[in-house]
Order: structure tokens, then sequence, then C-alpha cells
């Protein structure tokens, strides 16, 4: 059973200031759970409905399904709930391709783009400390447990674009034709806010502007998600680098 302490905890955690505070955070969904299970990430504790998981019993709770509704996230709960420890941050490698955001702030966009990252390669994304956190449980649900392969770091952004000596490529709508200019194997590729796109701070430290061309004949569409426009630029990367 479940007490008032575990329930208060396990919600907190939905506040980036209480993940901080205890280092840990929630995943919610049988495959999510399972692909951070098998990663090096520290189960704190798991909370399921059934007993088909694998984990040292001090660290798992039988719940009923009431019980599990009063500490998910979901709107449907989906039948485990495990909370984990957030990692100690590894040092970036800039020997091949990374991708930096800044101030990204869509929870969906974020975990897109980890998805993108794991599927084409990219073991590291640098952000700066206003794009949303990748423990978000929004974020970690849109990851689909690549958040397990993929390192995210938070820092501060141009100073590391300013100290980092690799090509610097920045999205821009009107950069030049991403299909017409030669791309490296690593470098720095850097997406901007939703928004306003990347702020003129990190603009300064770009070395190539790129854009995506539209092909539409109607003019109206103002430009692409950002999470649509790095799975465009990360394609040209992986196919031409």
């Amino acid at each position: 059973m479940l007490t008032k302490n575990q329930i208060k905890l396990i919600t907190s955690l939905a506040q980036k200031k209480q993940r901080s505070k205890h280092q840990l955070f929630t995943v919610e969904g049988v495959k999510a759970v399972e692909e951070f299970l098998k990663s090096s990430y520290i189960l704190e504790h798991l909370y399921a409905t059934t007993d088909n998981f694998e984990v040292n019993p001090e660290r798992f709770s039988l719940i009923t399904a009431a019980e599990l509704k009063k500490i998910s996230g979901l709107t449907t709960a989906q039948e485990v709930l495990a909370v984990f420890k957030i990692p100690n941050p590894k040092s970036v490698s800039t020997e091949r391709l990374i991708v930096a955001l800044d101030a990204v702030r869509d929870p969906g966009n974020l975990g897109t783009i980890i998805r993108l990252c794991d599927w084409f390669g990219v073991e590291h994304i640098v952000c700066s400390d206003t794009t949303v956190d990748c423990f978000n449980p929004k974020v970690v649900q849109a990851t689909m447990g690549s958040l397990t392969r993929v390192h995210v770091h938070y820092l501060d952004l141009p100073a590391f674009l300013e100290n980092t000596k690799v090509p610097k490529f920045g999205a821009f709508m009107d950069g030049a034709n991403v299909y017409d200019i030669k791309l490296p194997k690593n470098g720095i590729l850097i997406m901007g806010n939703e928004g306003s796109g990347i702020s003129p701070e990190i603009e300064e430290l770009i070395s190539e502007r790129l854009s995506i061309p539209s092909y539409s004949v109607h003019q109206s569409t103002e430009s692409l998600n950002v999470a649509t426009a790095t799975a465009i630029l990360l394609s040209e990367f992986r196919r031409r680098g």
C-alpha cells in the first residue's frame, strides 16, 4: 500500500525544483520503464499493478490501479511507474556531430529531438539553461526510452560554443540552402527557440547559417517545427557527412 509520503514525493517530481532537490525523476509505461531498467540508470523504486518486472524486491511495490492513478502524471495510467536517480553529468564529446539547443521550451519537441539524435547516432545534446529539463515527465515520455542512450547536458551555451573549436551550424530562415552546402562529419548543429529562433548572442558564434528551402507554391507557412527541422538537417548531415 502506498503511503501519503510516497504519493507526495512521487507527485512532486513533476516539478523541476523537486527533481533537483531529490535528484529523482519518474518514468511511466511498460516499454519506457523496461528501457531504463536495462540501461545504466539506477532504480530508486518501481510501482506496478503486476509483478512482471525483474527487480530487487526491496525496490518493488505491487499496487492497485487506483493507487497508480494517484501517482501517475498521465491521463490514463499505464500499469507501471518507476522512480530513477538523475545521473551525474558526463563530459561532452565533440569528436562527432552534436546538437545544441538554444531555449527549446516545448517538452514534446525536446523529447522528439532526443529520439532523433538516438536514431541518427548523435550521442550528445548540449542545452542552454533556458531549454526545458530533459527529466520533465512529458519529455521522458516523448523520448520513448531514447534518453537512456543520448546524453543531455545543460551549460552556459555561449561559453561552450566560444571554447569549442569545431564548425558551428545554425538553422535560420535566410541561411544557405542545406542541399547545396558541404557538410562535415563532426561539428555542432544549433537549433533555436520555437518562436524566436536562435538568440543574437548565439548567432554571433555560428560559422555557417543553414536553411531548409520551401518548395510550396503557397508562401503562407512561416517555418518548420523545430523537431521537424532537426530531423531534416540531421538526415542531410548523415547522408553526406
